[in-house]
């Protein structure tokens, strides 16, 4: 099968289109113009801790509602439909921030953290499709492919974005402000042009026909089912605890970075620029890192990669240079992809095949809650310390913990439990 068919490449461009909202939205100008801009006047600890409590907020909803999502959709061939529905979710709060006034940090808040459902109540839809659009023996690669297109257009678009913040009258814009506005405004139109593709291009399986409160119900008894099923698979149970706490830290560090750059009283410009490092840095990075993996296996990889964030932010702790921030995301973009990947291929290779689909669901459903541990740290931490160095510190204890339980995980001993579930 070529990469290149019509279905494929509609697919991943879904990716490109999400991943704008990911980079100039989520990562990097929403942390930075949320302090300056949307909270003006009001103390930076104050800040952090507001953004922390919508970001994990967002997640939290996204993550309880996934299992009924996904059964919904299963049940009725509705992935397409609630894919376009929370697209246009995301696509229509992003817009609005362009709309939003100096100093109103509720509405931001409230467009910002409905944006954000939109994003990975979307992205529920975006993977589950991926079933149909490759064969088996093909969905690593175009999986793959899928995030080498977002990693791409998602860091290209913020180059243009960043472009236009520190030129602006490059753009015949009035400041860099007004540049920022812009920018939500630009990755809303970006993330609505290249959704269409998916939508009139990629075929959705018909499913069963149920109605609402029959997939609701499938969905709450699908996922009591796993969970049982998880405790005659304890080194699923321990890969899936360990995962939680170390992608959650991963998560976080991708959220909180630039907010912990702007209390540092580093420049906008430069905060920019060192995500746009990570995001290159990081498309050959996971290549590579999936390369060694194959050799060393992938627990191995992913220690080494827990092992670097901690470093990571340890360091991060205590840089007071521009330099340092620059250096510290090539770090981060060594290493980010690599453990996204790995962890998905270790998890394949434990679980029985005849429960791969509903292992994969709450796999899933794991990672939406990404990102609410950490920020919910952060924000506690953030309220009894004036110091920003201290909540960055406490996520450290999200890698000790994760890294920690995956030493407990046996691959070999999961790759048995898992051919004699199938026997």
């Amino acid at each position: 099968m070529s990469l290149f068919n019509r279905r494929v490449v509609s697919w991943a461009l879904y990716d490109l289109a999400n991943s704008a909202f990911a980079t100039t939205v989520l990562a990097v100008f929403f942390p930075i113009f949320f302090q300056r801009y949307f909270s003006a006047g009001a103390d930076p600890a104050t800040s952090t801790s507001r953004l922390g409590f919508a970001s994990a907020l967002a997640s939290i909803l996204v993550a309880a509602a996934a299992p009924l999502l996904g059964s919904i959709a299963d049940k009725g061939g509705a992935k397409k439909k609630l894919l376009a529905l929370f697209a246009v979710l995301g696509v229509v709060n992003t817009g609005g921030l362009f709309f939003v006034a100096e100093g109103a940090w509720l509405p931001a808040l409230v467009l910002f953290g409905v944006a954000t459902v939109g994003f990975a109540g979307g992205n529920i839809f975006y993977d589950a499709l991926l079933v149909g659009v490759a064969p088996k023996e093909k969905v690593d690669v175009v999986s793959a492919l899928g995030f080498a297109v977002g990693y791409a257009g998602g860091g290209a678009l913020l180059a243009v974005n960043a472009w236009m913040v520190n030129a602006p009258e490059t753009f015949g814009l009035d400041d860099a402000s007004h540049a920022v506005r812009v920018a939500f405004l630009l990755t809303a139109l970006w993330w609505a042009a290249f959704t269409v593709p998916l939508l009139v291009f990629v075929d959705e399986p018909a499913g069963e026909s149920r109605s609402f409160f029959a997939a609701a119900k499938a969905g709450v008894d699908e996922l009591k089912e796993t969970v049982r099923e998880l405790k005659k698979l304890r080194m699923v149970a321990l890969f899936l605890l360990a995962y939680w706490f170390y992608i959650d830290g991963v998560d976080t560090v991708i959220r909180m970075a630039t907010d912990y750059g702007a209390r540092l009283g580093l420049e906008a410009g430069d905060m920019v620029t060192a995500l746009l490092v990570t995001q290159f840095v990081g498309v050959p990075a996971a290549l590579v890192f999936g390369k060694v993996g194959e050799r060393v296996g992938a627990k191995r990889m992913i220690g080494v990669g827990i092992a670097v964030y901690i470093v990571v932010v340890a360091w991060g702790a205590f840089i007071d240079s521009t330099r340092e921030f620059y250096m510290l995301a090539i770090f981060v973009g060594l290493v980010q992809g690599g453990v996204q990947s790995l962890s998905r291929s270790l998890f394949v290779r434990i679980i029985p095949r005849s429960k791969a689909s509903e292992l994969f669901g709450f796999y899933n459903m794991l990672g939406k809650f990404a990102a609410v541990l950490g920020p919910m740290l952060m924000a506690f931490v953030a309220l009894f310390t004036e110091s920003p160095r201290w909540p960055l510190l406490s996520i450290i204890s999200l890698f000790v913990i994760g890294g920690l339980v995956l030493t407990r995980v046996d691959e070999r001993a999961g790759e048995q439990m898992a051919k004699d579930y199938d026997a």
